[in-house]
C-alpha cells in the first residue's frame, strides 16, 4: 500500500513542479494547428478516393 501511496505522491509532484503547461494562446495556437492540418488531410483523402473511383469507373466500363 505504501508504494501506492509514494506513487501518487510523486506523480503529483512531477505534474505539480515539474510540468511546464502551455499558455492559453499557446494552447489556441495548437489547436488550430490541428484542425488545419486535419481539414487538409480530409481533402487530399477525398480527393484520392474521388479520383480512384473515376478511374475505376472507366475501367469497368471498357469492359462492360
Amino acid at each position: 500500500m505504501s508504494k501506492i501511496k509514494a506513487y501518487f505522491l510523486d506523480t503529483y509532484n512531477e505534474l505539480v513542479h515539474k510540468v511546464t503547461w502551455p499558455k492559453w494562446s499557446e494552447l489556441q495556437n495548437s489547436a488550430v494547428v490541428v484542425m488545419v492540418a486535419s481539414l487538409i488531410f480530409a481533402v487530399v483523402v477525398f480527393l484520392m478516393d474521388f479520383t480512384f473511383k473515376e478511374v475505376l469507373e472507366i475501367v469497368y466500363g471498357m469492359f462492360y
